[in-house]
């Protein structure tokens, strides 16, 4: 089935939600929309409607004129299989000990490395981003050093793919939380495949708000691999639930964004141990 996407960009949030409410009373109807914040700092917000028929582009540029947005690009998507599609072009991973692929790669595992499967496609968050990388390679480290982290939890956990290196690596049981209740279903599909059942605990939570989490706390490492401002969001509820002497991973940071990041947690009592930039991100290690 073809599919067609309509796409502008707006100043602020708000006529950015008010912009993609209105294009759900179009005809033909959007099956989906989205708002997202590009992340560089200007408060500009992308406006996304996608619909299974060529939308009505006259309608869409009075919508996007009443809403000083610039004028909606209206692309019609080819039939892609794309699972197929990212088997054939998603590479296994290597970071440090860590060797993150598909069932597809199986047979590429290097002995003594720590594999975690994941399928193509459950491929958001697998290790190819840079953001999940760094936080890999920052938990390597850690383990290299010789930390015995006891209680560990990973905020926005994705595919859980930072919850079971942990888990992995510690005779312990990590728990994952993420706000999407999708994302919770593919973190535990993902635990089960690695045989962690038992040993990771995924939660539909908004931060640290779940029972399991706040009984845990506080913790001695948290990851953090989210986006700039939910994680200046989370400072103060990072300081409560960090253990003193511990640690948190983050990641989800532009480069030009993790100054920023590194003063907010200053503040809040957890000062920057390690910075390292990959490409245009940057994975911060903090410590209380």
């Amino acid at each position: 089935m073809p599919t067609w996407t309509a796409l502008t960009h707006t100043a602020g949030r708000e006529a950015a939600e008010a912009l993609a409410e209105m294009g759900e009373d179009l005809t033909p109807e959007p099956v989906g929309s989205g708002v997202f914040e590009i992340e560089d700092g200007s408060d500009r917000w992308e406006v996304g409607l996608y619909f299974t028929e060529a939308p009505d582009e006259i309608s869409l540029t009075l919508m996007a004129a009443a809403f000083g947005a610039e004028p909606f690009v209206v692309s019609e998507l080819p039939e892609v299989d794309w699972v197929a599609h990212v088997k054939r072009t998603l590479s296994p991973v290597e970071a440090g000990r860590f060797f993150v692929h598909g069932s597809h790669d199986a047979d590429k595992i290097p002995e003594g490395a720590e594999a975690l499967l994941i399928e193509a496609a459950m491929a958001f968050g697998t290790g190819h981003h840079a953001t999940t990388r760094g936080c890999l390679l920052a938990l390597d480290r850690m383990i290299a050093a010789g930390a015995q982290p006891e209680r560990i939890v990973d905020v926005g956990c994705g595919t859980a793919v930072l919850a079971m290196a942990a888990a992995r690596s510690f005779p312990v049981t990590v728990l994952a939380g993420d706000i999407d209740p999708l994302a919770v279903d593919v973190a535990k599909a993902n635990v089960i495949a690695n045989g962690l059942d038992g040993r990771v605990e995924c939660v539909e939570a908004v931060g640290f708000d779940h029972p399991l989490i706040e009984d845990a706390a506080p913790f001695d490492l948290v990851f953090a691999n989210i986006l700039k401002q939910p994680l200046i969001d989370l400072v103060p509820d990072m300081a409560k639930h960090v253990a003193p002497g511990g640690k948190a991973i983050l990641s989800g940071i532009l480069t030009t964004q993790a100054d920023e990041v590194i003063a907010a947690y200053a503040a809040g009592g957890l000062a920057l141990e390690r910075r390292d930039d990959y490409g245009e991100w940057s994975t911060l290690v903090v410590a209380r």
